[in-house]
């Protein structure tokens, strides 16, 4: 699933509803995020009655830097299969260690968009989705508007092929999710 926001405040009131909606089922949550997101979320957390240092504790949340955790398998600038494989193996597996369905987040790829790097980006996006067919897990990402410097529809259009859902990144009320049809 992927969402292309207007503005942090229209993503950060998706993925709360994706990320306490997960808490509330009993799934673990999985957070790989950039410092000011996790802050953002982390302060909207609490604010809904979540104690988020409980939650950190059990495992039943896991907070991890977009940057640091991005690091662990870029290679001169690409993503490389095998060290990607390692590394979100071990975070899955981390995540389902108390055996409880999984939903993640990860802004790895718009930070790759971000730096311009559209083919390290959409080579990003094939490893999650070859990793997706070997794990049962909810993947949701997201994308700034902003960094669609090139012609906007083809952008969006390689960023959606890569996805079975987009969420719009309207605001709130008019927030809208369209599902890719087979062709």
């Amino acid at each position: 699933m992927v969402q292309i926001y207007e503005n942090d405040e229209s993503f950060l009131n998706v993925l709360g509803g994706f990320v306490s909606s997960g808490l509330t089922a009993g799934e673990c949550v999985v957070l790989i995020a950039t410092t000011p997101h996790l802050n953002a979320l982390t302060d909207l957390l609490n604010k809904d009655g979540f104690c988020v240092a409980e939650l950190a504790a059990d495992d039943q949340l896991i907070l991890l830097d977009a940057e640091q955790t991005l690091a662990q398998f870029m290679v001169n600038g690409w993503p490389e299969a095998q060290l990607f494989n390692t590394c979100v193996s071990g975070i899955i597996k981390r995540a389902k260690d108390r055996n409880r369905p999984v939903r993640a987040f990860g802004e790895m790829v718009a930070l790759l968009w971000a730096k311009k790097e559209a083919a390290a980006t959409v080579h990003l996006e094939n490893l999650w989705n070859r990793f997706c067919e070997t794990q049962a897990f909810c993947l949701f990402c997201a994308y700034p508007k902003i960094g669609f410097t090139q012609d906007v529809n083809t952008s969006a259009h390689t960023i959606c092929c890569a996805h079975s859902k987009m969420i719009s990144g309207e605001q709130k009320s008019a927030t809208r999710i369209f599902y890719k049809t087979a062709v």
